[in-house]
């Protein structure tokens, strides 16, 4: 399985509940934090609600 590499570069203050404890189950709870992980199909669906706060890259 493929591994994507998740930075966040927005933050999650003045969010809704649901995108902060998204935040915090991807492993990220500060701004520029970077978390390398398995791209399953549970990990791209947080991924997609949080969007507007992280970058994605593809790590080869």
């Amino acid at each position: 399985m493929a591994k994507i590499k998740i930075t966040q570069v927005k933050s999650g203050i003045d969010r809704p509940e649901r995108q902060k404890q998204t935040l915090k189950a991807l492993g990220l709870n500060k701004l520029h934090a970077t978390k390398e992980v398995e791209a399953t199909p549970q990990i791209l669906g947080m991924v997609r609600k949080v969007d507007h706060l992280v970058k994605v890259e593809e790590v080869k």
